[in-house]
């Protein structure tokens, strides 16, 4: 297996009103891997929200991850995330073993997606897009 770690430091974009996108973010022990790590809430008007905005990822389909000038959303920032992450525990094995693989992340991401969609609801919240931040 060739060297999956980043050159440049890695920046993590995700929904921290989703109790699960939030508690997942935690779990990760990427730093050990990879050292800086940036983490963004996808709600917080930020320089890497708008540019990702901007090229036309909508965050209400999913995390993005940012390495260097590469950018991996939905399925494939979780399927990068676990090649990226370590096995020093059981949930980094469990996330590695079920992510490592581009075509089982890409068949079980529109799951995770529906289940925090489904969080969202039942606690009250909004999409992302639904926020009342103000378009620049």
């Amino acid at each position: 297996m060739t060297d999956a770690r980043p050159a440049a430091g890695l920046t993590l974009i995700y929904d921290g009103a989703c109790p699960f996108c939030s508690r997942y973010v935690q779990l990760l022990r990427l730093r050990r891997t990879v050292g800086d790590v940036r983490l963004v809430d996808a709600r917080q008007d930020t320089a890497e929200v708008k540019r990702v905005t901007e090229l036309g990822f909508s965050l209400d389909d999913g995390m993005v991850l940012l390495i260097g000038d590469a950018i991996y959303a939905g399925a494939d920032a979780m399927n990068r995330l676990a090649l990226l992450s370590t096995d020093s525990d059981g949930f980094n094995r469990f996330n590695q073993w079920l992510f490592r693989s581009r075509s089982r992340s890409r068949l079980l991401y529109p799951w995770l997606r529906a289940g925090r969609n489904s969080a969202l609801r039942l606690l009250g919240r909004q999409q992302i897009q639904g926020d009342d931040r103000s378009p620049d």
